[in-house]
């Protein structure tokens, strides 16, 4: 995208390249399903497929924060305040590192869950996916709420989404708690450096929920300068 391209998104609209880009964010986490499917099947070849197609999407999603940062007006009035804007993206863009680095991590070792718990993660990761999806949701809610000068009805909407944000959250929370003792129950029978490596994906899972809140919290503090 040109400095003009840039210049005119901004023109239009101060929150349309904060969509497009958390929209890129969310299919680089919900690329994760398939890449774990694959790796629960042992398809490594797959699993690579998958990730390369993750890896893509972060790359698009890292070059359009890059062009968000050099090329946003600092002399432009805009209803949101800029630092916001960059602060809002950065923590978006988190949610993408953070799913590439989990894919990396796991095909690096060739590492598949164990089938003994490998429909409670898959169930986990699903939560953590969707906490990230009410994100995207609250995102697209943004430019309806700036033409109606930040009140009525679409700040209850976005209000009511990081609610469920939360909620869901803390679901992934207790989901993370129970997969971890499950884990803990068949440890003794599974290789220990693999053990390590398990529970460091199941708390990295659980990052993609924590950066949504994130992305949430931040989004409130911008509602509230606004």
């Amino acid at each position: 995208m040109s400095i003009n391209s840039i210049l005119g998104v901004f023109a239009k609209s101060p929150i349309k390249p904060l969509q497009e880009h958390i929209h890129i964010v969310q299919q680089c986490a919900q690329h994760l399903i398939p890449f774990f499917e694959a790796c629960a099947e042992q398809d490594w070849e797959k699993a690579a497929e998958v990730r390369a197609e993750l890896s893509q999407l972060e790359r698009a999603a890292d070059k359009l924060k890059r062009e968000v940062r050099t090329n946003l007006p600092k002399g432009l009035f805009m209803p949101v305040d800029r630092t916001d804007i960059l602060e809002l993206i950065t923590q978006q863009d988190s949610i993408a590192n953070t799913a590439k680095d989990i894919s990396g991590r796991i095909i690096g070792r060739k590492l598949a869950i164990p089938p003994q718990v490998q429909t409670e993660f898959m169930e986990y990761l699903a939560c953590c996916i969707e906490t990230s999806g009410f994100a995207v949701k609250a995102i697209d809610e943004l430019d309806e709420l700036v033409e109606t000068g930040f009140q009525g009805k679409e700040l209850k909407i976005i209000d009511n989404l990081l609610n469920e944000l939360d909620a869901v959250e803390d679901s992934s929370d207790k989901m993370q708690i129970k997969l971890r003792h499950s884990l803990h129950g068949i440890e003794q029978g599974l290789n220990p450096v693999d053990v390590v490596f398990l529970y460091n994906v199941i708390d990295w899972v659980g990052d993609l929920a924590d950066l949504a809140e994130r992305v949430g919290d931040r989004l409130e503090l911008m509602l509230a300068r606004s």
